[in-house]
């Protein structure tokens, strides 16, 4: 079994795009400007900002963001994205998910402009996606797409079962290494909750992702030997051995499941590092003009 280092690969693309950036400013040109508008206290989403906010200094970008009270209205939320979307100085921003419940999320999301959304979350670019035209590719598709690319595994002819249909992962993975590039050319079986035999089903993946959001659904039942197996989940359990009294884990059992693998990613350590820098790699496009000019 080989361990699968996100924070590894992570670290090398984020020193490529700090290198760009600097050739970029050295031309004289504007520093990439990625701004981030976040709704309340959710604990998760500050963090996860908070990151970006890192990373963005890491790779010699510019970072803004908006800080908005939880009871903010949606009138406002959509005025404040109207003005980043006309704001020359900023290359590209997101809406940190999730928003309060009082918010219409395709409302904010279909109101971003298509050439900002670094995301990747706008029908727009989620079309573009489809019909394998430049876009701006969803994160955590992109990371794990980018993860199987520099480890060199095999995909052509590949059957790869992703379990988890969201438009934010399972959806778009789906497609990505459905299509006729490398990595891709998989034949995909797109699972989810109402999927019937889903165990026999697992059992036949050359490339297993698993996107459920149920912690420790995927077990060694499950896999087949020499398996590819990616786990998106990312969930907090309590843990006596770490000082913040918790720990993270996945949606795959990955003591017993890393048994049988070739390859599997960690929670953490995985594909979350990877997430981080889609958002970076797309907005340096962004600075480039290299998808929308």
């Amino acid at each position: 079994m080989k361990l699968i280092d996100g924070n590894a690969i992570a670290e090398q693309i984020r020193k490529e795009i700090a290198a760009e950036a600097a050739s970029i400013i050295d031309k004289g040109l504007p520093a990439p400007h990625l701004a981030a508008i976040l709704v309340g206290n959710d604990p998760a989403s500050m963090t996860y900002v908070a990151n970006k906010e890192k990373d963005c200094k890491a790779c010699g970008f510019i970072s803004s963001i908006y800080r908005l009270d939880e009871k903010t209205t949606e009138k406002s939320i959509l005025e404040l994205v109207d003005f980043l979307n006309n704001d020359h100085e900023v290359d590209g921003f997101i809406v940190q998910l999730p928003l309060p419940a009082h918010i219409r999320v395709n409302k904010v999301i279909e109101n971003i402009s298509p050439a900002k959304d670094v995301d990747g979350f706008h029908p727009v670019n989620l079309g573009r996606m489809m019909i394998n035209i430049p876009s701006y590719l969803p994160a955590t598709p992109y990371g794990i797409v980018e993860l199987i690319r520099r480890y060199g595994i095999e995909t052509e002819g590949q059957h790869c079962v992703v379990i988890g249909r969201s438009n934010i992962v399972g959806t778009p993975v789906s497609v990505l290494l459905s299509r006729n590039t490398n990595p891709g050319n998989c034949t995909v079986t797109l699972c989810h909750s109402r999927t019937q035999h889903l165990k026999e089903i697992c059992l036949q993946a050359d490339i297993l992702i698993a996107a459920i959001g149920k912690k420790w659904f995927v077990t060694a039942d499950m896999v087949k030997q020499d398996a590819v197996v990616i786990d998106v989940g990312m969930h907090r359990i309590e843990s006596a051995e770490s000082k913040s009294g918790f720990r993270l884990t996945g949606d795959v059992k990955f003591d017993e499941v890393s048994k049988k693998c070739s390859y599997i990613t960690p929670v953490p350590g995985g594909v979350g590092p990877m997430t981080r820098i889609g958002l970076l790699t797309n907005t340096l496009k962004a600075a480039k003009k290299e998808i929308y000019t």
